[in-house]
């Protein structure tokens, strides 16, 4: 049979949980359908979820149809939690997109369509509540045609809108003749020429929506049940159903995260090529590959750093190398961070070096592809009939759950990788700072708030060693509540925050260099390194580079200089993370290895990796200081519709909030502004406007960009690392360490 792994979409209280249990008893796996409400429902498995009615985590459950078997994967609606939707979306083979016909389109419906329609994802529309007094069909499909902007097909009619009798009745009008031939010359052509026939319509929709570019629209109430096995029948015809091939190489993603009750990670993945096996051997990671690095004319590289290798461990002295004209190579970027004289933990804990007993790397210098863990399966389940059985094996189009893989994180690739993890959503633009409340032990919380950023990695928990504080990013307050809560239930923590605020970046302005040399000055560190700084556009990420010879030091050193560029630009200038600029490194030397007669290695006299990981921080901060940077705050778009007559009300409260209105449209009796609001300002925004609005203002908003501070004093973030902006107190810091 046939695999469909399907995600229901909504925004909050739509009735996106009431429908996946429709769905379920409508398929016969559940033989009482479960309320929200009394929180009863299949998929709201977590006590919070029961208690507040809101789903907070993603939750697979599966049923059958006639010809095909759909892993439904039910999301969170509340836009704190679009983090859970993201990491749902790259293993859906269709969705279902639930729109209340009583509220019509809301602000999250909106940013979830765009993200289906990018993503290209099969979509259909299910009009829910039409049993709810207030219910609308006309006005609901005008309103999804301009603000969702999307080819729609209506499936049929309501009746009976707003009461217990209210029903679909299926048929396809000359709408859909007209939505469909938009994309299909042939259809309007026929359509021309007299006419088409049924089957012909029905085959041009199937293809039309398996490609998304149409999206059927269904009406009916998940409570009542209408309109469901129209939907149910919709989701089996026009539904692309699973590919991949089981006998190819493995390849899988994992989407979810969770904790066993004997503490155990347990993965949930979506397998697209090959078959696991439990007792199985795999390798698994981020999924970022390390391109082979090259030097002018194509010449491998791969041979030099060997030899590299071999000369550093004679005593020929000091070796130094600097950029040579027009000889610009990308530097690596996969794999972790080491040396040949140390082995530390990565800063996730997962183990390096030999002595890794989960980790499988060859020579950095001898092979530049990602150094990737391996684990074992020692257990695996996959969704079948209402909840996960176990099984010896799975094969591609399945949804599995997966234990035994200790270091597994989101988003990493099983196998073979298919792509790198992108985001489709905004990050996070607030952030708190967690209080230990009365008798809470620091060190639990600490791996409480770990073990939470397993599950979500985009809460970014941030430890400042310093001050011994530790901080989370959010979405929005009624994370914060869930974060709070859940501490309490789960771990027993009781936990306050301070007053959330809001997450900057820094930009550099410029270009700047900085460079310091091996046994010169007042450098304590044996090694060189030179970098220089250069601004990117948005987007553009961290891009290491390298002007040197590869072969010029051993490959683990240009390591861990870039692993360190990487984390220091965590923290700019002023304190905030630098998302986007390229460092290419300059200068780079090293004293080789050095021993004295019949003894061992002396590390006094030659270079580590601690010793790059110690100069690189000074470095790139001095080239961040002469480049200089600007601090960006997020901006949110906003849509606000208001009765007309509140605008002169509403326009002044709106400048003291730093908004600026771009457009102003009439709507009848109401006006419709467009424009850009801090992020720092829309809490407050939102809980005025029913005040100016006499409760009639819908206001939509979503991140749209990150814009300099032009208001007010530059917002300064503090530090939690050693501060390399001060030299006299990073190196105390810093060798004392050394010493230690």
């Amino acid at each position: 049979m046939h695999l469909l792994n399907l995600g229901i979409l909504a925004h909050v209280d739509a009735g996106k949980t009431s429908l996946t249990e429709r769905l379920l008893h409508t398929a016969g796996v559940i033989d009482e359908i479960g309320s929200v409400d009394a929180g009863s429902t299949t998929t709201d498995t977590l006590a919070l979820e029961r208690q507040r009615g809101i789903t907070i985590k993603s939750a697979v459950v599966s049923f059958p149809l006639d010809r095909v078997t759909v892993n439904l994967i039910d999301t969170p609606g509340h836009p704190d939690f679009i983090a859970e939707v993201e990491r749902v979306l790259g293993v859906l083979d269709g969705a279902v997109l639930v729109v209340s016909a009583v509220e019509g389109v809301q602000a999250q419906t909106r940013v979830l369509m765009r993200t289906l329609r990018r993503l290209r994802i099969p979509t259909l529309i299910f009009v829910n509540k039409i049993d709810r007094r207030g219910a609308r069909e006309d006005a609901v499909l005008r309103r999804m045609a301009q603000r969702l902007a999307v080819p729609l097909v209506p499936m049929g009619r309501a009746a009976g809108l707003g009461t217990r009798a209210a029903r679909f009745v299926p048929g396809l009008g000359p709408a859909a003749l007209e939505a469909l031939a938009d994309h299909d010359d042939d259809l309007l052509a026929a359509y021309l020429g007299g006419g088409v026939p049924a089957d012909r319509l029905r085959a041009a929709l199937a293809a039309q929506t398996r490609r998304a570019l149409v999206h059927p629209v269904y009406f009916g109430s998940a409570i009542t049940g209408a309109g469901v096995p129209e939907l149910t029948a919709g989701i089996e015809r026009l539904l692309p159903t699973a590919d991949g091939d089981p006998d190819g190489p493995l390849s899988a993603t994992v989407f979810k995260v969770e904790r066993g009750p004997a503490g155990e990670k347990v993965a949930y993945a979506r397998i697209f090529s090959g078959t696991l096996r439990i007792r199985d051997r795999i390798p698994f990671g981020d999924g970022s590959e390390g391109d082979a690095v090259t030097g002018a004319g194509g010449q491998d590289q791969a041979a030099r750093a060997r030899g590299a290798e071999g000369r550093g461990r004679d005593d020929r002295g000091r070796g130094e190398h600097r950029a040579r004209d027009g000889q610009v190579t990308d530097g690596p970027t996969a794999g972790r961070s080491g040396d040949d004289h140390e082995r530390r933990p990565a800063a996730d804990g997962r183990a390096q070096g030999p002595a890794a007993v989960a980790g499988v790397c060859g020579r950095a210098a001898e092979s530049h592809a990602e150094c990737r863990a391996v684990g074992r399966v020692t257990g695996l389940s996959v969704f079948d009939g209402g909840s996960d059985v176990r099984r010896d094996s799975a094969g591609a189009g399945r949804i599995v759950k997966v234990r035994g893989l200790g270091g597994i994180r989101i988003g990493d690739a099983l196998g073979r990788p298919r792509q790198a993890y992108g985001h489709h959503f905004a990050p996070p633009t607030l952030e708190t700072v967690v209080v230990p409340g009365a008798g809470t032990d620091r060190r639990s919380l600490h791996l409480a708030l770990t073990q939470l950023a397993e599950q979500d990695p985009l809460i970014g928990v941030r430890h400042d060693d310093l001050r011994g504080e530790t901080s989370v990013s959010l979405y929005g307050e009624v994370q914060k509540e869930v974060i709070q809560a859940t501490l309490a239930d789960e771990y027993g923590l009781d936990v306050t925050f301070r007053e959330t605020t809001t997450l900057c970046i820094e930009r550099p302005v410029g270009t700047g260099h900085a460079v310091e040399f091996n046994k010169k000055d007042d450098n304590p560190f044996l090694a060189t390194v030179g970098l220089r700084v250069e601004p990117a556009p948005p987007g553009f990420g961290v891009r290491f580079r390298l002007e040197v010879e590869l072969g010029s030091m051993p490959y683990a050193f240009f390591k861990a200089v870039e692993d360190t560029v990487r984390e220091a630009l965590g923290q700019g200038l002023h304190g905030w993370r630098v998302p986007d600029c390229t460092v290419t490194m300059t200068h780079s030397g090293y004293s080789p290895r050095q021993s004295h007669a019949h003894q061992g290695f002396d590390k006094s006299m030659s270079s580590t990796g601690y010793d790059f990981r110690g100069l690189t921080p000074l470095v790139l901060t001095e080239a961040l200081r002469r480049a200089g940077t600007l601090v960006h705050e997020p901006l949110h778009r906003f849509r606000l519709e208001a009765p007309a007559d509140t605008l002169g009300t509403l326009l002044p409260v709106l400048a003291r909030l730093g908004a600026v209105p771009e457009t102003t449209a009439a709507r009848g009796a109401a006006v419709v502004l467009e424009g850009t609001v801090p992020a720092a300002r829309v809490h407050e925004l939102e809980q005025r406007l029913p005040g100016l609005t006499r409760g009639e203002g819908e206001l939509e908003t979503a991140f749209d960009h990150h814009a300099p501070v032009t208001r007010g004093t530059v917002p300064e973030r503090p530090r939690t690392d050693h501060n390399p902006l001060n030299r006299k107190e990073y190196l105390l810091n810093v060798t004392r360490r050394m010493g230690d």
